[in-house]
């Protein structure tokens, strides 16, 4: 299929030409949204070309090799942006790490790809990458988004350009192939050293336009979202692009706490989420729930339990439909209106949504839809849809056109098209493994559901043996039981051992609650857990669940923590996904008590 030869940075020309903004990009400052007009980041982001120019930053022949690479450690804000457009337009490549990367896989980074020049946002990032400069011997500088004193502003690099450098930057514009490497994305993964995902621009674009024609994405220069997932994954980064290429502005929320009042502030069309971020949401509404009282409480849980039963393919028939109606005026107009009152769309991705939140959502007129895809592959491979009949709620969608999807015998999903990257960074051996004859072999396992929805079951690695030989895939079970309100998060463990166990974090909000109705006295999170009434009532839950499932894979034993898993203690990646070996050896004594 044919997709327009763009180069990424190509978007803002685009844009300038078919719908030029006034808030193509915006941030909130000193407590008021400022937007930046198509017009003003043409104007900046060719002007920092310049500067990198002046600077000695080159694409040298536009080999990955080659070229020049740049990091950038930031919050979301329009600064990213225009640094990795300016980037872009020197030939030079990007290479985004996340602020949370610890000091030792930061120095890995900068090396592996040996790092030019970093671009930081605030103080606290200055110095973390000051702190391992004198281990990073390629690194010649840093600028920081924010005014620091005793550091180098980004303006002081826009500043160099000059008639001549300006006149250097549209030839070298040119000359820019769309096939050249457009970012080094190096992914955490749950184990092991960072791998360097090389993607060109023609992966990301190519990306780009299969996602706008299937999903579809309109061109809507009257429409703004908000964005708050971390740009240096390549989920937000593509969404960027989609958005830029489709007219539609982009609202940078001003962190992960404000997100409620930011949207409802800027009231946008859309955004895109992990579920993680959903579950927050959920809980945040279900808490808020429980706060209720007498008949407006009753009302409450009969909407929800209502919503629990939803089908968006088959009709629950007049009098389910006419409750709903009755439903979503009454209670679910009040949560569309905490999310700013206009929502079209969430797009989730990253790990696996819970079937029950999607159906709640989509029940409330919430559209949530689930898509799937590897970084290795820009990162796009399947996406529910808008159309009618075009969303499986438990599935990720139809694949996207344009691509090819086959299932091995295993059941891994394995892919072909333009979106697959061109390699790993430096690693031939390890993109030898991974694409064989041109087919990315993800790692994950599916399976067709009604011939044409693709669902994943679980990651091939992630499979493992019980002690009687049996397998067990944690993901479906993990997923169920985070339904229940009382279970924040979950990691099934077994391998090797006679029976399935589980580490449990409860939700100490809604366990909280439950003690009060029960007039128990809530302590400490430690205390709480010991707790036999609580503990009980976990096995009642884990039993509940453990009925839809085969008897091998049914929770004989399990053991509560008092303490959230996050990115900052560890046992998170920064998409949120669980780093399923850090938490087994940190855990390790539970999950010994859970055997002995």
């Amino acid at each position: 299929m044919e997709f327009p030869s763009y180069r990424l940075f190509d978007a803002i020309s685009y844009q300038l030409k078919k719908f030029p903004k006034q808030d193509a990009l915006a941030a909130k400052i000193n407590g008021e949204w400022k937007g930046h007009s198509t017009a003003e980041i043409q104007k900046t982001v060719n002007r920092f070309s310049a500067g990198l120019l002046k600077l000695g930053v080159n694409g040298n022949n536009f080999t990955p090799e080659g070229s020049h690479k740049i990091a950038i450690i930031s919050n979301n804000r329009p600064e990213w942006i225009f640094t990795d457009l300016a980037v872009q337009q020197t030939g030079a490549v990007l290479t985004p790490i996340y602020p949370t990367t610890n000091p030792q896989e930061l120095e890995f980074i900068l090396n592996d790809a040996q790092v030019k020049y970093i671009f930081v946002s605030d103080e606290a990032l200055l110095i973390k990458a000051r702190s391992i400069l004198s281990k990073t011997p390629s690194v010649l500088g840093i600028y920081t988004f924010d005014k620091i004193d005793g550091a180098d502003h980004y303006t002081k690099v826009i500043e160099l350009a000059d008639e001549e450098s300006l006149r250097q930057v549209e030839n070298i514009k040119q000359e820019i192939p769309n096939s050249h490497l457009a970012t080094i994305i190096y992914t955490s993964g749950t184990t092991g050293t960072p791998k360097g995902v090389m993607l060109s621009h023609s992966n990301i674009v190519s990306c780009v336009f299969f996602a706008k024609m299937s999903f579809p994405f309109e061109d809507a220069p009257q429409s703004k979202v908000l964005s708050f997932l971390p740009l240096n994954h390549i989920f937000e980064k593509l969404v960027t692009y989609i958005y830029l290429f489709s007219g539609i502005s982009i609202y940078y929320a001003e962190s992960l706490e404000t997100i409620g009042d930011n949207l409802r502030e800027v009231k946008p069309n859309g955004f895109t989420t992990v579920p993680r971020l959903l579950e927050k949401v959920y809980e945040r509404i279900m808490s808020k729930g429980n706060e209720l009282k007498g008949f407006k409480r009753a009302l409450f849980f009969w909407s929800v339990a209502l919503a629990t039963k939803y089908d968006n393919n088959i009709s629950g028939g007049p009098w389910y439909n006419f409750k709903l109606a009755i439903a979503r005026k009454l209670i679910f107009s009040k949560w569309k209106e905490a999310l700013g009152g206009n929502i079209q769309f969430i797009i989730t991705g990253g790990a696996a949504a819970s079937e029950k939140l999607l159906r709640i959502f989509n029940a409330a007129g919430i559209p949530v839809y689930e898509g799937y895809g590897p970084t290795e592959n820009s990162p796009v491979i399947s996406v529910n849809r808008k159309e009618k009949g075009g969303t499986m709620l438990g599935t990720v969608g139809p694949v996207m056109e344009g691509l090819d999807v086959r299932l091995a015998e295993d059941g891994e999903i394995l892919v072909k098209g333009p979106t697959v990257m061109l390699g790993y960074y430096k690693r031939p051996d390890l993109t030898a493994e991974t694409i064989v004859d041109g087919w990315l072999l993800t790692g994950d396992i599916g399976v067709w559901v009604n011939k044409r929805f693709l669902k994943i079951t679980d990651r091939k690695k992630e499979l493992f043996k019980t002690s009687g030989g049996k397998y067990v895939a944690p993901q479906p079970i993990e997923n169920k039981l985070k339904e229940s309100r009382f279970i924040e998060q979950i990691l099934i463990v077994g391998p090797e051992r006679k029976f399935v166990g589980a580490l449990i974090v409860p939700s100490f909000t809604a366990l909280k609650e439950w003690m009060k109705e029960n007039e128990k006295t809530f302590t400490t999170n430690e205390e709480v857990i010991k707790d036999e009434a609580v503990l009980k009532m976990y096995k009642e839950i884990v039993e509940k669940y453990n009925e839809n499932f085969n008897h091998v894979e049914q929770i004989k034993r399990f053991e509560l923590l008092p303490r959230e898993w996050s990115i900052d203690t560890g046992e998170m990646t920064p998409k949120m996904s669980l780093k399923r070996k850090v938490i087994m050896e940190k855990y390790k004594d539970a999950i010994e008590r859970i055997y002995s």
